[in-house]
Protein backbone atom coordinates (compact mmCIF):
# COMPACT_ATOMS: atom_id res chain seq x y z
CA UNK A 1 0.00 0.00 0.00
CA UNK A 2 1.15 3.55 -0.85
CA UNK A 3 -0.06 6.41 1.33
CA UNK A 4 0.29 10.16 0.78
CA UNK A 5 -1.05 13.21 2.57
CA UNK A 6 -2.25 16.15 0.50
CA UNK A 7 -0.39 19.35 1.31
CA UNK A 8 -1.73 22.89 1.42
CA UNK A 9 0.15 23.68 -1.82
CA UNK A 10 -1.85 21.14 -3.83
CA UNK A 11 -5.22 21.31 -2.04
CA UNK A 12 -8.36 22.76 -3.58
CA UNK A 13 -8.52 20.64 -6.75
CA UNK A 14 -10.79 17.77 -7.75
CA UNK A 15 -9.58 14.42 -6.54
CA UNK A 16 -9.52 12.90 -10.04
CA UNK A 17 -7.29 15.75 -11.29
CA UNK A 18 -4.99 15.16 -8.35
CA UNK A 19 -4.78 11.45 -9.22
CA UNK A 20 -3.87 12.23 -12.82
CA UNK A 21 -0.85 14.17 -11.53
CA UNK A 22 0.09 11.51 -9.01
CA UNK A 23 -0.25 8.73 -11.61
CA UNK A 24 0.49 10.44 -14.94
CA UNK A 25 0.86 7.16 -16.84
CA UNK A 26 -2.57 5.85 -15.78
CA UNK A 27 -5.59 6.30 -18.03
CA UNK A 28 -8.84 7.91 -16.89
CA UNK A 29 -10.77 4.65 -17.20
CA UNK A 30 -8.25 2.80 -15.06
CA UNK A 31 -8.39 5.46 -12.32
CA UNK A 32 -12.18 5.40 -12.11
CA UNK A 33 -12.14 1.59 -12.03
CA UNK A 34 -9.69 1.68 -9.11
CA UNK A 35 -11.92 4.20 -7.32
CA UNK A 36 -14.99 1.99 -7.77
CA UNK A 37 -13.12 -1.05 -6.46
CA UNK A 38 -11.72 0.95 -3.51
CA UNK A 39 -8.16 0.29 -4.63
CA UNK A 40 -7.84 4.06 -4.33
CA UNK A 41 -9.40 5.67 -1.27
CA UNK A 42 -9.62 9.16 0.20
CA UNK A 43 -9.42 9.41 3.99
CA UNK A 44 -10.07 5.68 4.22
CA UNK A 45 -13.37 5.90 2.33
CA UNK A 46 -14.62 5.20 -1.16
CA UNK A 47 -14.39 8.20 -3.49
CA UNK A 48 -15.77 8.95 -6.95
CA UNK A 49 -13.18 11.55 -8.04
CA UNK A 50 -15.38 14.62 -7.80
CA UNK A 51 -14.36 15.43 -4.22
CA UNK A 52 -12.47 18.67 -3.59
CA UNK A 53 -9.17 17.95 -1.89
CA UNK A 54 -8.14 19.66 1.33
CA UNK A 55 -4.83 19.94 3.17
CA UNK A 56 -4.37 16.89 5.38
CA UNK A 57 -6.49 14.54 3.28
CA UNK A 58 -5.06 11.01 3.18
CA UNK A 59 -4.76 9.21 -0.14
CA UNK A 60 -4.21 5.44 -0.14
CA UNK A 61 -3.32 3.32 -3.17
CA UNK A 62 -3.65 -0.45 -2.76
CA UNK A 63 -1.27 -1.32 -5.62
CA UNK A 64 1.72 -3.60 -5.91
CA UNK A 65 5.10 -1.83 -5.99
CA UNK A 66 5.50 -2.77 -9.67
CA UNK A 67 2.09 -1.34 -10.62
CA UNK A 68 2.72 1.79 -8.61
CA UNK A 69 6.06 2.50 -10.31
CA UNK A 70 4.54 1.80 -13.72
CA UNK A 71 1.77 4.40 -13.36
CA UNK A 72 3.87 6.98 -11.50
CA UNK A 73 6.23 7.00 -14.43
CA UNK A 74 9.49 8.86 -14.03
CA UNK A 75 11.07 9.60 -10.70
CA UNK A 76 9.89 12.57 -8.68
CA UNK A 77 12.24 15.19 -10.13
CA UNK A 78 11.10 15.27 -13.76
CA UNK A 79 14.56 15.68 -15.23
CA UNK A 80 17.87 16.40 -13.58
CA UNK A 81 18.66 19.19 -16.01
CA UNK A 82 15.41 20.98 -15.12
CA UNK A 83 16.43 21.15 -11.47
CA UNK A 84 19.78 22.54 -12.55
CA UNK A 85 17.96 25.09 -14.71
CA UNK A 86 15.89 26.29 -11.74
CA UNK A 87 19.01 26.69 -9.62
CA UNK A 88 20.87 28.49 -12.43
CA UNK A 89 17.97 30.89 -13.00
CA UNK A 90 17.77 31.72 -9.29
CA UNK A 91 21.52 32.37 -9.10
CA UNK A 92 21.84 34.40 -12.31
CA UNK A 93 18.64 36.49 -12.15
CA UNK A 94 19.82 38.19 -8.98
CA UNK A 95 18.14 41.51 -9.82
CA UNK A 96 14.64 40.20 -9.01
CA UNK A 97 13.22 41.59 -5.76
CA UNK A 98 10.41 40.16 -3.66
CA UNK A 99 7.77 42.75 -2.77
CA UNK A 100 5.49 40.42 -0.82
CA UNK A 101 4.88 36.71 -0.26
CA UNK A 102 2.76 34.38 1.82
CA UNK A 103 2.11 30.65 1.56
CA UNK A 104 0.08 31.04 -1.65
CA UNK A 105 1.30 34.01 -3.69
CA UNK A 106 4.45 36.01 -4.33
CA UNK A 107 4.78 39.48 -5.87
CA UNK A 108 8.09 39.90 -7.69
CA UNK A 109 9.64 43.11 -9.00
CA UNK A 110 11.02 42.11 -12.42
CA UNK A 111 13.80 44.28 -13.86
CA UNK A 112 13.66 45.24 -17.52
CA UNK A 113 15.48 42.75 -19.75
CA UNK A 114 14.17 39.57 -18.07
CA UNK A 115 11.57 37.30 -19.64
CA UNK A 116 8.45 36.48 -17.61
CA UNK A 117 8.30 33.01 -19.19
CA UNK A 118 10.66 31.17 -21.51
CA UNK A 119 10.32 31.89 -25.23
CA UNK A 120 12.80 29.22 -26.28
CA UNK A 121 14.49 26.22 -24.72
CA UNK A 122 17.45 27.36 -22.68
CA UNK A 123 16.04 30.80 -21.87
CA UNK A 124 16.29 32.07 -18.32
CA UNK A 125 13.01 33.51 -17.10
CA UNK A 126 11.20 34.69 -14.00
CA UNK A 127 9.18 31.47 -14.02
CA UNK A 128 12.31 29.34 -13.52
CA UNK A 129 13.69 31.89 -11.03
CA UNK A 130 10.51 31.47 -8.95
CA UNK A 131 10.82 27.68 -8.73
CA UNK A 132 14.55 27.97 -8.02
CA UNK A 133 13.89 30.44 -5.22
CA UNK A 134 11.20 28.25 -3.64
CA UNK A 135 13.45 25.17 -3.80
CA UNK A 136 16.35 27.14 -2.33
CA UNK A 137 14.22 28.55 0.49
CA UNK A 138 12.89 25.10 1.41
CA UNK A 139 9.28 25.99 0.68
CA UNK A 140 9.31 23.39 -2.12
CA UNK A 141 10.77 19.91 -2.21
CA UNK A 142 11.75 18.21 -5.46
CA UNK A 143 8.85 15.77 -5.15
CA UNK A 144 6.36 18.66 -4.85
CA UNK A 145 6.99 19.53 -8.50
CA UNK A 146 5.29 16.32 -9.57
CA UNK A 147 1.95 17.56 -8.20
CA UNK A 148 2.12 21.33 -8.72
CA UNK A 149 4.53 23.74 -10.39
CA UNK A 150 4.54 27.33 -9.15
CA UNK A 151 4.33 29.83 -11.99
CA UNK A 152 3.92 33.47 -12.97
CA UNK A 153 0.28 34.38 -13.58
CA UNK A 154 0.64 37.54 -15.66
CA UNK A 155 3.26 38.35 -18.25
CA UNK A 156 5.21 41.55 -18.69
CA UNK A 157 7.17 42.16 -21.89
CA UNK A 158 10.88 41.45 -21.57
CA UNK A 159 11.69 45.18 -21.44
CA UNK A 160 8.79 46.15 -19.17
CA UNK A 161 9.72 46.23 -15.49
CA UNK A 162 7.68 45.96 -12.33
CA UNK A 163 5.23 43.76 -10.46
CA UNK A 164 4.60 40.20 -11.63
CA UNK A 165 2.00 38.05 -9.87
CA UNK A 166 3.25 34.55 -9.00
CA UNK A 167 1.42 31.52 -7.61
CA UNK A 168 3.21 29.43 -4.98
CA UNK A 169 0.29 27.01 -4.47
CA UNK A 170 -2.74 25.74 -6.33
CA UNK A 171 -4.96 27.97 -4.19
CA UNK A 172 -2.80 30.93 -5.12
CA UNK A 173 -3.02 30.08 -8.82
CA UNK A 174 -6.80 29.74 -8.60
CA UNK A 175 -7.13 33.07 -6.78
CA UNK A 176 -4.91 35.06 -9.15
CA UNK A 177 -6.50 33.44 -12.20
CA UNK A 178 -9.96 34.39 -10.99
CA UNK A 179 -8.95 37.98 -10.12
CA UNK A 180 -7.34 38.48 -13.53
CA UNK A 181 -10.26 36.92 -15.39
CA UNK A 182 -12.86 38.99 -13.53
CA UNK A 183 -10.60 42.08 -13.64
CA UNK A 184 -11.13 42.80 -9.96
CA UNK A 185 -7.39 43.18 -9.34
CA UNK A 186 -6.27 46.61 -10.53
CA UNK A 187 -2.87 47.01 -12.23
CA UNK A 188 -1.20 50.39 -12.71
CA UNK A 189 1.80 51.42 -14.78
CA UNK A 190 3.98 54.50 -15.13
CA UNK A 191 5.44 55.59 -18.44
CA UNK A 192 6.63 58.64 -20.35
CA UNK A 193 4.81 59.42 -23.60
CA UNK A 194 5.50 61.91 -26.35
CA UNK A 195 3.63 65.21 -26.20
CA UNK A 196 1.58 66.88 -23.51
CA UNK A 197 -1.50 65.22 -22.01
CA UNK A 198 -3.45 67.42 -19.62
CA UNK A 199 -6.57 65.42 -18.78
CA UNK A 200 -7.46 61.95 -17.58
CA UNK A 201 -9.08 59.88 -20.32
CA UNK A 202 -10.60 56.46 -20.90
CA UNK A 203 -9.91 55.08 -24.37
CA UNK A 204 -11.30 51.98 -26.08
CA UNK A 205 -10.52 50.14 -29.26
CA UNK A 206 -10.03 46.82 -31.03
CA UNK A 207 -6.64 45.17 -31.07
CA UNK A 208 -5.62 43.39 -34.28
CA UNK A 209 -2.60 41.08 -34.08
CA UNK A 210 -0.01 40.46 -36.79
CA UNK A 211 1.62 37.22 -35.64
CA UNK A 212 4.36 37.30 -38.29
CA UNK A 213 5.55 40.76 -37.23
CA UNK A 214 4.83 40.16 -33.51
CA UNK A 215 3.02 43.48 -33.60
CA UNK A 216 -0.50 44.72 -33.01
CA UNK A 217 -2.54 47.61 -34.37
CA UNK A 218 -5.52 49.41 -32.88
CA UNK A 219 -8.74 50.15 -34.70
CA UNK A 220 -11.56 52.35 -33.36
CA UNK A 221 -14.67 50.69 -31.97
CA UNK A 222 -16.90 52.81 -34.16
CA UNK A 223 -16.14 52.98 -37.85
CA UNK A 224 -17.93 55.10 -40.43
CA UNK A 225 -19.47 53.32 -43.38
CA UNK A 226 -21.28 54.98 -46.27
CA UNK A 227 -23.82 53.33 -48.53
CA UNK A 228 -26.23 54.47 -51.21
CA UNK A 229 -29.94 54.16 -50.53
CA UNK A 230 -32.09 55.30 -53.47
CA UNK A 231 -29.33 57.56 -54.66
CA UNK A 232 -28.83 59.15 -51.24
CA UNK A 233 -25.64 58.79 -49.24
CA UNK A 234 -26.18 58.04 -45.58
CA UNK A 235 -23.72 57.70 -42.75
CA UNK A 236 -23.89 54.41 -40.88
CA UNK A 237 -22.10 53.42 -37.68
CA UNK A 238 -20.63 49.97 -37.54
CA UNK A 239 -19.17 48.38 -34.41
CA UNK A 240 -15.98 46.45 -34.99
CA UNK A 241 -16.00 44.63 -31.68
CA UNK A 242 -15.06 41.15 -30.54
CA UNK A 243 -14.45 39.77 -27.08
CA UNK A 244 -10.94 38.68 -27.99
CA UNK A 245 -9.74 42.03 -29.32
CA UNK A 246 -11.60 44.59 -27.25
CA UNK A 247 -9.29 46.83 -25.20
CA UNK A 248 -9.89 49.53 -22.64
CA UNK A 249 -7.16 51.75 -21.18
CA UNK A 250 -7.40 54.53 -18.58
CA UNK A 251 -4.63 57.09 -18.24
CA UNK A 252 -4.01 60.28 -16.31
CA UNK A 253 -1.10 62.73 -16.33
CA UNK A 254 1.20 62.82 -13.31
CA UNK A 255 3.66 65.44 -14.58
CA UNK A 256 3.85 67.46 -17.80
CA UNK A 257 7.10 68.50 -19.51
CA UNK A 258 7.88 70.42 -22.71
CA UNK A 259 7.98 67.36 -25.00
CA UNK A 260 6.60 64.56 -22.84
CA UNK A 261 4.16 63.56 -20.11
CA UNK A 262 4.60 61.17 -17.22
CA UNK A 263 1.43 59.05 -17.15
CA UNK A 264 -0.23 56.63 -14.80
CA UNK A 265 -1.95 53.98 -16.91
CA UNK A 266 -4.48 51.45 -15.68
CA UNK A 267 -5.08 48.34 -17.75
CA UNK A 268 -8.82 47.69 -17.72
CA UNK A 269 -8.26 44.83 -20.14
CA UNK A 270 -5.02 42.92 -20.46
CA UNK A 271 -3.73 42.27 -23.98
CA UNK A 272 -0.17 41.93 -25.29
CA UNK A 273 1.37 45.32 -26.17
CA UNK A 274 -1.92 47.04 -25.22
CA UNK A 275 -0.46 50.13 -23.54
CA UNK A 276 2.22 50.62 -26.18
CA UNK A 277 -0.07 50.25 -29.18
CA UNK A 278 -3.07 52.06 -27.68
CA UNK A 279 -1.17 55.21 -26.69
CA UNK A 280 0.72 55.24 -29.99
CA UNK A 281 -2.62 55.06 -31.85
CA UNK A 282 -3.72 58.38 -30.29
CA UNK A 283 -0.44 60.12 -31.09
CA UNK A 284 1.34 59.64 -27.75
CA UNK A 285 3.86 56.79 -28.17
CA UNK A 286 5.95 55.56 -25.26
CA UNK A 287 9.45 56.86 -24.78
CA UNK A 288 12.01 54.32 -25.97
CA UNK A 289 9.48 52.21 -27.88
CA UNK A 290 11.03 51.54 -31.27
CA UNK A 291 8.29 49.15 -32.37
CA UNK A 292 5.35 51.56 -32.05
CA UNK A 293 7.02 54.87 -31.30
CA UNK A 294 8.86 57.88 -32.77
CA UNK A 295 12.37 56.84 -33.78
CA UNK A 296 13.89 60.34 -33.91
CA UNK A 297 12.48 61.24 -30.48
CA UNK A 298 13.70 57.94 -29.05
CA UNK A 299 17.17 58.42 -30.55
CA UNK A 300 17.48 61.81 -28.87
CA UNK A 301 16.71 60.33 -25.45
CA UNK A 302 18.96 57.37 -26.14
CA UNK A 303 21.82 59.84 -26.59
CA UNK A 304 20.82 61.87 -23.54
CA UNK A 305 19.89 59.10 -21.08
CA UNK A 306 20.88 55.77 -22.61
CA UNK A 307 17.30 54.55 -23.15
CA UNK A 308 17.19 51.56 -25.52
CA UNK A 309 13.68 50.16 -24.97
CA UNK A 310 10.23 51.26 -23.86
CA UNK A 311 10.16 52.98 -20.48
CA UNK A 312 7.19 51.17 -18.94
CA UNK A 313 6.95 50.10 -15.30
CA UNK A 314 4.18 48.11 -13.56
CA UNK A 315 4.41 50.01 -10.28
CA UNK A 316 1.21 49.23 -8.37
CA UNK A 317 -1.39 46.50 -7.83
CA UNK A 318 -4.55 46.81 -5.76
CA UNK A 319 -6.35 43.73 -4.44
CA UNK A 320 -10.14 43.61 -3.88
CA UNK A 321 -11.81 42.47 -0.68
CA UNK A 322 -10.89 38.82 -0.05
CA UNK A 323 -11.89 36.12 2.41
CA UNK A 324 -9.75 33.48 4.18
CA UNK A 325 -7.09 32.32 3.54
CA UNK A 326 -6.29 35.58 1.72
CA UNK A 327 -7.42 38.08 4.35
CA UNK A 328 -3.84 39.36 4.72
CA UNK A 329 -3.91 40.86 1.22
CA UNK A 330 -7.57 41.93 1.26
CA UNK A 331 -7.90 45.49 -0.09
CA UNK A 332 -4.11 45.92 0.12
CA UNK A 333 -2.04 48.00 -2.31
CA UNK A 334 1.51 46.98 -3.21
CA UNK A 335 4.15 49.10 -4.93
CA UNK A 336 7.36 48.46 -6.84
CA UNK A 337 10.11 51.08 -6.60
CA UNK A 338 10.32 53.37 -9.63
CA UNK A 339 13.48 52.57 -11.66
CA UNK A 340 16.35 55.03 -11.58
CA UNK A 341 15.97 55.60 -15.32
CA UNK A 342 12.70 57.46 -14.70
CA UNK A 343 14.53 59.99 -12.52
CA UNK A 344 17.20 60.37 -15.17
CA UNK A 345 14.58 61.21 -17.82
CA UNK A 346 12.95 63.80 -15.56
CA UNK A 347 16.26 65.65 -15.58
Amino acid sequence: MFQKQITDKESGQRFDKYLHKLLPEAGTGFLYKMLRKKNITLNGKKADGSEKTAAGDRVELFFSEETLQKFMGKAMPEKEHELEEYERSFQRLCGVKIIYENDHILLADKPAGILSQKAEKGDLSLNEWLIGYLLQSGFLKEQDLQMFKPSVCNRLDRNTSGIVLCAKSLKGAQLLGELLQKRTLHKYYQTFVKGQIREEQLIEGCLVKDAEQNKVSVKPLVQEEYHTDKGKKNKKQKLNLSKESYIKTLYKPLQIYDDKTLLEVELLTGKPHQIRAHLASIGHPLLGDYKYGDRDWNNRYQSLCGIKSQLLHAYKVEFPRLEKPFENISEKIFYADIPEMFERVKG
